[in-house]
């Protein structure tokens, strides 16, 4: 990246986890950062992004809304580039088309639309997911190896009702489509379970039993890194998977009793099924755009760090 405009980039749903992260990374190298967000006047919400270094002379705060069509043009207009993270995650629905199916395809199509609008935007680096990747029926063991090639297939997320997966993998796809006919280059990021350290206020929910499930982990630094990296690398294109390692639950719970024995965790499996099976995840393309995971044991231990300052765990 070289001349000036290239510099000048926007981060949707910019208070966000990853999203606060890639702000970080973006004003440390020297860029001109528009962030949007819901409320600017909600301190709490916003407060983590302003005391960034930096951010006093080249952040600026915009006011949008994912469902408000146009609500993206004035932030957009003279940027260059476009960092797609805005998402409303929400894992209990009622009614899953409505509360997350149309919020995520209309809300992504309403961001590629005003990027289209613009005069200046050229590149968008989209926040998609690994649920986008992952189900698509084919069987999942140790030796399989998952890479950027394959899709969730919608009909297989209906049947299984995995709400979230399916609205991440029609907004991907809906982001593709109106792109394509559009001059604008589109690169995805399929992130994994993102742990780490958070830059904003509000927490998570936990639980008192661990799910019998295997998931993909990677650092929100590696994640935040890997958007910086592809919006400026000339070779990017297409999606990234981002998965330092496929661990169950079981293993996580391992780790950390070994790291922190008096810390109090679930150590009890939600169900007495067998363990739900591992898998491999490509680290071919990642590695392309110079990303060196952070190990998932480094991860967890930051994450745990993180919530002790906050005094968030108990030992």
């Amino acid at each position: 990246m070289s001349s000036n405009i290239e510099k000048v980039v926007c981060v949707t749903g910019a208070s966000g986890f990853i999203a606060s992260w890639i702000v970080k990374f973006l004003l440390q190298r020297g860029y001109i950062v528009r962030a949007t967000v819901r409320n600017p006047a909600n301190n709490e919400k916003v407060d983590h992004l302003l005391k960034l270094d930096g951010a006093k002379e080249r952040l600026r705060l915009y006011k949008a809304d994912l469902l408000e069509e146009g609500s993206f043009d004035r932030a957009f207009e003279g940027c260059y580039g476009v960092f797609h993270t805005a998402s409303r995650v929400q894992l209990m629905v009622n009614d899953p088309q409505k509360e997350l199916i149309d919020l995520a395809v209309k809300g992504t199509l309403n961001v590629v639309k005003s990027c289209a609008k613009s005069t200046s935007v050229k590149r968008i680096v989209l926040t998609s997911s690994f649920a986008a990747v992952l189900y698509n029926g084919r069987p999942r063991a140790p030796e399989v190896v998952v890479d950027e090639t394959w899709f969730s297939d919608p009909n297989i997320l209906r049947e299984n009702e995995r709400w979230y997966a399916l609205s991440k993998t029609l907004a991907e796809d809906a982001a593709r489509k109106f792109l394509d006919e559009q001059d604008i280059k589109l690169i995805v990021i399929n992130p994994a379970m993102t742990i780490g350290p958070q830059l904003q206020q509000e927490m998570n929910e936990s639980s008192q039993t661990f799910p019998n499930l295997s998931f993909g982990w990677v650092n929100v630094k590696d994640v935040a890194d890997a958007h910086v990296q592809a919006y400026e690398s000339d070779s990017a294109s297409g999606r990234y998977c981002l998965v330092e390692r496929v661990a169950h639950f079981s293993e996580i719970v391992k780790i950390l009793g070994q790291m922190y024995p008096t810390l109090q965790i679930a150590d009890k499996c939600e169900d007495d099924e067998p363990f739900m099976t591992t898998f491999q995840v490509s680290k071919e393309k990642a590695k392309s755009l110079g990303i060196e995971f952070i190990s998932l044991e480094e991860s967890l231990r930051e994450t745990v760090e993180f919530l002790k300052e906050k005094k968030l765990v108990e030992f």
